[in-house]
């Protein structure tokens, strides 16, 4: 059986650890705003919002179990180039 002190000190480490992963992504968002704006204001075609969508979907390879293509899957260097054939 666990001591209450080990319940809280873990249970404050884990909130810290949250606690400045959140920070990180408000740092992470404010950093990138402008950048993002640029983007989408450049986005004639909508390229981004289909790779957001894409991303959003579940993949057919990772349901299935089967293994992905390499220029489909996701951890491919030249995953991001699919859209150009």
């Amino acid at each position: 059986m666990q001591t209450l002190a080990l319940q809280l000190t873990t249970t404050l480490v884990d909130d810290a650890i949250e606690l400045v992963k959140g920070f990180g992504r408000a740092v992470l968002t404010l950093a990138t705003a402008p950048i993002e704006r640029i983007a989408r204001a450049c986005d004639v075609a909508g390229v981004l919002e289909q790779r957001r969508a894409d991303r959003r979907a579940p993949r057919q390879a990772a349901a299935s179990g089967g293994r992905c293509k390499p220029r489909n899957c996701r951890w491919s260097p030249f995953g991001g180039l699919s859209e150009l054939t």
